[in-house]
């Protein structure tokens, strides 16, 4: 996801879009540690994903 769309994003979606990105990483890596992803690369993007949401979050909280 770019900075740009969670920028345009609510407080509320953006927190809502974060908790189903960290539910779907952990499971990722649960499934990962199982049976090996195709594409391991995916935890590494949407972990980073994560880390874009707080930090946008976190901007915003310090702004108000």
């Amino acid at each position: 996801m770019k900075i740009n769309e969670l920028k345009q994003l609510a407080d509320k979606d953006l927190r809502e879009k974060l908790e189903q990105t960290e539910e779907a990483l952990n499971n990722m890596k649960l499934n990962h540690q199982v049976t090996p992803l195709e594409n391991p690369m995916q935890i590494k993007a949407v972990r980073r994903d994560v880390a874009r949401m707080k930090t946008e979050l976190r901007q915003r909280e310090l702004v108000k």
